[in-house]
């Protein structure tokens, strides 16, 4: 039996998990044209401010920059174009049921390539606020904190 291909990071958005709550995670297909796939593999992708709108029944992309391919001709794709993803139908309608709860949206997590297709991790989440995000800060440094001294009583064998 064959190993389970481990997904390609094309693009990554850090500041997703610092500014919400993640609720829930999809992946999704995106609909691309032949150069922003090439650009892609090259690495040119930022999905910082990206986020997702549900339009008439179809979930968009919007807010992602993917550069122009550096040797493409004149058909060559534009760089903050809305993109459509590809869910199912049921998937839809339940992020549709999620996000009409107030503070409630959906971001980008990551773009990948899985099976030479590229995929978009989604997670629904809940803004977090200014208290969370301070909160979290403190819990992070002080897992650092006994790490740090874990480490250094292995080295002095105390």
């Amino acid at each position: 039996m064959a190993e389970p291909e481990t997904p390609k990071l094309l693009a990554r958005n850090r500041r997703a998990r610092h500014l919400y709550s993640i609720l829930d995670q999809f992946e999704a297909g995106i609909a691309l044209i032949g150069t922003e796939v090439r650009s892609l593999r090259q690495g040119g992708a930022q999905i910082t401010d990206a986020y997702v709108r549900l339009e008439r029944g179809e979930a968009w992309l919007h807010g992602a920059h993917i550069q122009q391919y550096e040797f493409g001709n004149r058909q060559n794709h534009e760089p903050g174009r809305p993109r459509r993803l590809l869910l199912h139908r049921r998937e839809i309608a339940h992020l549709e049921g999620m996000v009409r709860q107030p503070g409630i949206t959906v971001v980008p997590l990551d773009l990948h390539l899985s099976h030479n297709r590229v995929k978009v991790q989604l997670a629904v989440g809940r803004g977090k606020r200014a208290y969370d995000k301070r909160q979290a800060v403190a819990e992070r440094e002080a897992r650092r904190q006994i790490e740090r001294g874990l480490r250094r009583e292995l080295r002095t064998g105390v």
